[in-house]
């Protein structure tokens, strides 16, 4: 299967969205620790742009809104989950989310 994010209409915008937050952010989104951007693929702590909403679950392919920088092992493990816990709005989950998003809407 073809992600639209590498193939297709949506790859520049993602390019051009994933180039301006390894610019501006310093933060993984799903840990809330520092992220150093100067570490090459290959290190569990790697800079990836995360979609906080993944894309097979709806989420837009390059929407900045939707994306976030994250720790490559922090990504991995997050994988294709979406918190869904409308019964009690304070337990969201067993992960650390970011401040930035109403996790409880989803």
């Amino acid at each position: 299967m073809v992600r639209a994010d590498r193939q297709g209409a949506h790859r520049v915008q993602f390019e051009r969205n994933r180039k301006k937050i390894l610019r501006t952010q310093n933060v993984c989104g799903i840990c809330g620790k520092p992220v150093d951007v100067s570490l090459k693929p290959g290190n569990p702590m790697s800079p990836v742009v995360d979609h906080i909403i993944p894309i097979d679950k709806g989420g837009h392919p390059s929407d900045i809104n939707n994306l976030q920088l994250a720790h490559w092992c922090c990504n991995r493990q997050k994988s294709d989950k979406i918190f869904k816990n409308q019964t009690e709005p304070k337990v969201l989950g067993n992960r650390n989310l970011p401040q930035s998003r109403n996790w409880a809407q989803f």
